[in-house]
């Protein structure tokens, strides 16, 4: 039988890990919508990230990256296992991720970037917030290929992304209803 103290601590656990899970996901969904507010909110003031060529603060890794992926014309950004370790404050982690962007070539042609690796990262609670502290991106794959939108051509109104607050899932413009 589990002691209530126990309980309390398995609690803690639990809910450090939703909010970290919380703030990655963040991280990821403000890389695809363009939102360099809610990407920055998954660090700490102090946080440093290695990207491999983009380092530094989080300030400056974010203007970069959101610079970077405003050159392209969408990306989809996707977590896999996220594996945490809770320690009182502070927490470690990797989380898995796949990458598309589409891109262009010298010629304008379109391009699919298909980019897979990983995110090492260390992370802390701070004033009841729990927040990545230090990321390294360690890139395990990448796949470019001319890209195929026949499927697109086909039904231009199945391209339903959107960018800078103007997603389907931002606005929530739900049609009117067909009775």
């Amino acid at each position: 039988m589990t002691s209530a103290f126990d309980l309390e601590a398995e609690v803690r656990d639990l809910a450090a890990r939703r909010d970290i899970h919380d703030a990655v996901c963040r991280y990821m969904r403000g890389l695809d919508r363009l939102d360099p507010v809610l990407q920055r909110s998954a660090f700490h003031d102090d946080a440093w990230i290695d990207a491999g060529t983009v380092k530094g603060d989080a300030n400056g890794f974010v203007e970069q990256a959101q610079a970077l992926l405003a050159t392209m014309e969408g990306t989809h950004h996707m977590l896999g296992q996220v594996r945490i370790e809770v320690d009182g404050d502070t927490a470690r982690g990797e989380c898995y991720f796949q990458a598309w962007h589409d891109t262009r070539d010298e010629a304008g042609n379109s391009r699919d970037l298909f980019v897979s690796g990983r995110y090492v990262d260390e992370y802390a609670c701070r004033n009841g917030e729990w927040r990545i502290v230090r990321r390294a991106l360690i890139t395990d794959w990448v796949c470019d290929n001319p890209a195929h939108r026949a499927f697109f051509a086909a039904g231009p109104e199945l391209i339903r992304a959107g960018r800078r607050g103007q997603d389907f899932s931002d606005t929530r413009n739900w049609p009117a209803r067909e009775e």
